[in-house]
């Protein structure tokens, strides 16, 4: 397949999936098998890097006004250190996905390689916790130092293709009575420095082991890839506010379902007929 045509496929499905609670792992092992194509399981460490740094940049420009009084917040004597705790509730958050990440990496790296039925099964246990989600009471409960803990451990969860991080994180605030605006945010803005750290440490493993960051011929299809997760980041994160506010999860539940549903079934079909003789 085209460069540039792959490119914008990996930028939109990493640029809306990110922020809807959909998985975005799950959805390119799944391009990968749709696409038949080996060469995206072997993607360039550039290209992850970009595509992160993309979805991450836009965050933050959605979040702007937030991270700037958070940040102007620390450096400020005050009586009221609600932007310091804050940060605290962050990297607590943090702590149990840095975890994970480290210990289990080589056995996390082995199951995004297209294993279609445990994306198919994530995908039905993120479309039932949208389901309690969305009939959740609604609340004003901001999020506590106990609550970052246990949505860091959503989120550690989360690192297995098919379950959704903003949907995981999101829908155990909402269980746990947090208000569902700042849910959201809150949600948004944890992923923010494990994304970075995740690119710094692919860049450190890189340089490790002596693999070329950046490859003859890729500036046009990193640039086409970082847009479009960039634009459609923007666009996701901003449509996916609206929705958690409106209670509006139940619809990407049932569409969880369905392509669960429909992965297991490929999946199964497809094991099949490997065993049929020749």
């Amino acid at each position: 397949m085209n460069d540039i045509v792959r490119s914008v496929v990996f930028g939109i499905v990493q640029g809306l999936t990110e922020f809807l609670p959909v998985s975005s792992s799950g959805h390119l092992e799944i391009a990968k098998y749709l696409m038949r194509d080996d060469s995206l399981a072997q993607q360039s460490m550039m290209m992850t890097v970009v595509l992160h740094f993309a979805t991450a940049l836009s965050t933050i420009v959605v979040f702007r006004k937030d991270i700037f009084e958070i940040l102007n917040g620390l450096f400020k004597p005050s009586e009221d250190r609600a932007e310091f705790w804050f940060c605290v509730k962050i990297v607590l958050s943090m702590i149990p996905a840095a975890v994970v990440g480290v210990m289990f990496n080589d056995q996390i790296e082995a199951l995004f390689s297209q294993q279609l039925p445990l994306v198919g099964t994530m995908l039905l246990l993120t479309g039932g916790l949208l389901l309690l989600a969305d009939r959740a009471k609604t609340t004003e409960k901001p999020v506590s130092i106990f609550n970052a803990l246990i949505i860091g451990i959503s989120q550690a969860i989360a690192i297995l293709p098919g379950i959704s991080r903003s949907g995981a994180t999101i829908s155990t605030s909402v269980l746990l009575g947090i208000d569902r605006e700042k849910a959201a945010r809150f949600s948004f803005l944890m992923v923010v420095p494990l994304i970075f750290g995740k690119m710094a440490k692919d860049v450190l493993s890189a340089f490790k082991d002596g693999a070329p960051l950046f490859e003859t011929g890729q500036a046009l299809p990193l640039s086409v890839g970082f847009i479009a997760a960039f634009i459609t980041g923007l666009v996701a994160c901003l449509w996916m506010i609206r929705l958690v506010k409106a209670c509006q999860l139940t619809w990407f539940s049932i569409y969880c379902f369905i392509v669960g549903i429909l992965v297991i079934i490929e999946s199964q079909a497809e094991f099949l007929s490997s065993l049929a003789p020749a």
